[in-house]
């Protein structure tokens, strides 16, 4: 996707008051979101490959001080849930304390933990169950 198609992209949001945008193309999937919070940043975003079969709900943290992001510590596979059939670890609205398991990332076989750094409240999910993430991609945004 070039430039001058995120800048569009990031024009319309603006017209229409909106503050996230996604596209899912065949090859890769844009997440454009826009925080109220600074005046001079429009929108966030990133341009990945799209995962098979699943969709991307967002990709680039946006900056603003009332949540916390949780970022993949590593390349790998996301999974919300201990089992296929199993209930995830937590979904938006959940309370989390301090060293609660969130989800696994699975990297060469290994099944990974990723726990919460502090308390609080899961205002979004971000990644997509089986969806590969890389090192930094946002996971989680938990409420302080």
């Amino acid at each position: 996707m070039e430039t001058t198609d995120i800048r569009k992209y990031a024009q319309l949001m603006q017209e229409m008051g909106l503050t996230r945008l996604e596209f899912n193309g065949k090859e890769q999937t844009l997440c454009l979101e826009r925080s109220a919070a600074p005046a001079g940043v429009q929108a966030a975003a990133t341009s990945i490959p799209a995962a098979p079969g699943g969709e991307i709900v967002c990709a680039a943290p946006a900056v603003q001080e009332d949540y916390i992001s949780v970022c993949s510590p590593m390349v790998g596979l996301f999974y919300a849930a201990p089992a296929e059939n199993a209930q995830p670890y937590v979904a938006v609205g959940d309370r989390v304390r301090k060293g609660q398991t969130l989800c696994i990332v699975e990297a060469m076989k290994l099944m990974n933990e990723v726990c919460a750094e502090e308390e609080g409240e899961i205002l979004a999910v971000c990644a997509a169950n089986g969806q590969m993430v890389e090192y930094g991609t946002e996971l989680f945004r938990i409420r302080r």
